[in-house]
């Protein structure tokens, strides 16, 4: 007993409007359902919870977070609930209030977990978003130490004598393991092109849906690296953890559900770290930090590409690194900072032509090609344009060269790149190629389950009111309300970039 209040427990207590009696029933309701009849709780065993800071024995922890996932519509783990796994487990506990890093055996626990809890949320329609983000300092804070060292690949799993039994922390853990077992070099294959097939899906129709059955393939590998695999298979499934969390985490990103996203990306980071994939580990974060822009918080995302640029490491591709300053630079861009964004956009031009393709890319890397290049810069002058309205015109010449450029299947790029130039358009004060353009973008948003591009079409339809006055432009903007969602009307601001 700590004799210190669980103040994270407390939070998230009060937004239940639970009394302490209703939870003590519906945990012994819920661990009996879940083949432990033996356990009663009451109401003064929850107030030490509470107020002193004690933690319950197993499988209390994991019964506490399903109630409190059901109840608040979001995923909720156990560390959430001030429960540190480690503690528990007789292990010396990290200092940082949330965990991170986590220890190399926790980590398929923890994704096993999350998922775990997110597919229930799927399967009873209470999806919701209404964690807060952590702030990109705080992970940066967190995280910088453990991303500049090498990673001990020996300790991804923890050393059994026979290969085949469970790993002891997933049951610590307690989560479901439903029927994983110790896969080959042909199921890690099979995985592999499962995470190509899901990926060339969320580039063409956006995240929504196909989300689910992302986050429930991430839960069957989480479950199979729990067992003990030989060194190279282990590192690939590492590998197929990463690439399967950051496509979870962008598809959460694509639909809305922002907390549940930077959860995945974090997830990512540390399943690549432990494959021995530093690059990988960096571009994990430098999702995070696109999606902090996104939401109109580029000093965060800042912090983040800090990190994620000083630990991809020296191996790091050329290419790799032009995508991250492109991140960067559109940081810097929404704040307005023109000087530091061209400075940025031409070093990773520079690094852009530098890569002579005589080392494969990455799978990761595949979709970020000439067109996409120049689809970020588009994107970074049409934001500085908003500071700068002189940055429209190199907005229009990379928006149409990424057009141009576009292969396809990149559906959802593409109506970025026609935002885009929409946008930029309007900016310049050429109201009728804005109409043209913005016209092509809404002939295929309605095929595409992102909510992104919603966002970016309720800020080019800001961008349409000083034209409102032009029949023409007033029926694009009648055409873009009825386009977007009716729960959600459009409206200006920097929140939605």
């Amino acid at each position: 007993m700590t004799k210190e209040a669980n103040t994270r427990l407390a939070d998230l207590f009060g937004l239940t409007g639970w009394s302490k009696g209703e939870l003590a029933r519906m945990v012994n309701r819920q661990a009996a359902a879940m083949g432990h009849p033996q356990l009663s709780t009451d109401t003064s065993r929850v107030r030490r919870w509470i107020e002193t800071g004690e933690t319950p024995r197993d499988p209390v922890p994991k019964v506490l977070a399903a109630l409190f996932t059901e109840r608040l519509g979001r995923v909720v783990t156990i560390e959430d609930l001030g429960f540190d796994r480690q503690r528990r487990t007789g292990r010396k506990a990290v200092s940082n209030p949330d965990g991170l890093p986590w220890a190399p055996e926790r980590t398929a626990a923890v994704l096993t977990e999350f998922t775990g809890m997110d597919l229930m949320l799927n399967r009873r329609g209470l999806v919701g978003a209404g964690a807060a983000l952590a702030a990109g300092s705080a992970l940066s804070s967190a995280m910088y130490d453990w991303l500049h060292t090498d990673p001990a690949l020996a300790a991804d799993a923890p050393q059994l004598d026979n290969p085949l039994h469970p790993a002891s922390s997933a049951v610590a853990a307690g989560y479901d393991r439903y029927e994983a077992a110790p896969v080959g070099s042909e199921e890690i294959e099979a995985l592999e092109r499962s995470v190509e097939v899901f990926r060339a899906w969320d580039a063409s129709r956006g995240g929504g849906l196909q989300r689910k059955a992302v986050v429930g393939q991430l839960n069957e590998v989480g479950g199979m690296l729990s067992y003990r695999h030989p060194p190279h298979l282990q590192r690939r499934l590492w590998g197929v953890a990463a690439n399967l969390a950051v496509l979870a985490g962008w598809m959460s990103h694509d639909v809305g559900l922002e907390p549940t996203a930077q959860k995945y990306f974090v997830i990512a980071a540390h399943a690549a770290r432990e494959g021995g994939d530093r690059p990988r580990a960096g571009e994990a974060l430098s999702r995070a930090a696109r999606q902090m822009v996104h939401l109109g918080r580029p000093d965060d995302a800042l912090d983040l590409m800090n990190l994620a640029q000083s630990g991809s490491g020296d191996e790091t591709l050329p290419r790799t690194r032009a995508m991250l300053q492109t991140i960067e630079a559109w940081a810097q861009a929404s704040m307005g900072r023109g000087q530091a964004m061209r400075r940025t956009l031409g070093q990773a031009e520079d690094l852009f032509v530098s890569d002579k393709r005589d080392v494969p890319s990455p799978s990761w890397m595949q979709n970020f090609d000439e067109a996409d290049f120049h689809g970020m810069q588009a994107l970074a002058y049409r934001m500085l344009a908003e500071h700068d309205p002189a940055a429209a015109s190199p907005a229009q010449q990379h928006a149409q060269r990424a057009l141009d450029l576009r292969r396809a299947g990149h559906d959802r790029s593409k109506i970025f790149d026609h935002i885009s130039m929409a946008s930029a358009c309007f900016i310049a004060d050429d109201p009728e190629q804005g109409d043209r353009y913005a016209r092509l973008a809404l002939l295929s948003i309605g095929q595409n389950s992102s909510h992104r591009t919603w966002d970016r079409l309720r800020e080019m339809y800001r961008l349409t009111g000083r034209y409102a006055q032009y029949s023409q432009i007033q029926d694009l903007r009648d055409e873009i309300r009825i386009a977007l969602p009716t729960k959600i009307e459009p409206k200006g601001g920097s929140a939605a970039v």
